[in-house]
């Protein structure tokens, strides 16, 4: 059974129940894990569904920038949190819960900037399904403790008195938690490891490469140093979040199921048979 039709199935038995406001997925995964493609099967699959990225939330260059000048250089790069513009999609969500007419933010990768507004699609009226995919969707914060010792290169070079670390720790400990709160139900693509992330991402980069140009685009000498920014909380989230997401799925290198998913239920975290 492939990744899609397992989380298919879950977010099928969601729905059943009786709701009164839009059904918020939480779909959390590393770069390049197979997000977007499990999002865009639920929109295919469901009526009244639509999806947001957390990339869709990021701040303009001029803020990163901004950030980089007054807290830490690191900043620059879009990505970790401290870098997204949490107020609007949190508004965005309680506008869909309200049943108003909804346009869903976009961001520009290539040009490295929010796209325009005109090019915001609208949500489905009404929406039933809203699939919140990112790479730490439903994070939650580490301690200070656990901040102190760099995880690679980038943090001990770039960052040796731990001030970009501990800033975007904050960050997600406050706004983003409120965020993540409005989730009904947390689903992990758990990547087999870090090097295989990189690869993932790579795989990403050279895609749009073939698609596009501009500022946003990198080359794959920047994808090991561009990786690095997000290493640290995808590790967290990796240890962390399975015993607390209602389905986490292990993924092999080529994104198929590697062993059994994992479902929370009122025992604890349980191994589910996937079927044939």
């Amino acid at each position: 059974m492939s990744p899609e039709a397992i989380i298919t199935d879950f977010v099928a038995g969601q729905l059943a129940q009786p709701r009164t406001r839009p059904l918020v997925i939480g779909l959390c995964g590393a770069q390049g894990s197979g997000k977007s493609t499990v999002a865009a099967a639920l929109v295919e699959r469901f009526a009244g569904a639509a999806t947001l990225s957390l990339d869709d939330l990021y701040i303009p260059r001029v803020e990163r920038a901004a950030l980089a000048r007054d807290v830490h250089p690191l900043f620059a790069t879009r990505g970790v949190p401290g870098t997204h513009d949490v107020a609007l999609g949190q508004n965005m969500l309680a506008a869909l819960d309200r049943g108003e007419p909804t346009s869903l933010p976009r961001f520009d990768k290539v040009n490295d900037d929010p796209a325009p507004r005109t090019r915001w699609p609208a949500a489905p009226a009404p929406c039933r399904l809203l699939v919140f995919e990112g790479w730490c969707v439903g994070a939650v914060p580490q301690t200070n403790a656990a901040l102190d010792t760099p995880v690679n290169t980038l943090e001990r070079d770039e960052d040796p008195q731990g001030i970009w670390r501990r800033a975007s720790n904050a960050a997600l400990a406050g706004a983003y938690q409120v965020l993540f709160a409005r989730i009904d139900a947390l689903v992990l693509l758990a990547a087999p490891d870090i090097a295989t992330v990189v690869d993932w991402r790579l795989q990403q980069e050279r895609a749009l490469r073939a698609a596009a140009s501009g500022v946003g685009v990198m080359d794959d000498a920047a994808i090991g140093r561009f990786v690095a920014h997000y290493e640290r909380l995808t590790r967290h989230i990796l240890t962390e979040m399975p015993g607390r997401a209602y389905v986490t799925v292990p993924l092999a290198a080529d994104r198929t199921l590697r062993g059994s998913p994992i479902a929370i239920d009122s025992a604890g975290p349980q191994a589910v048979s996937p079927h044939a």
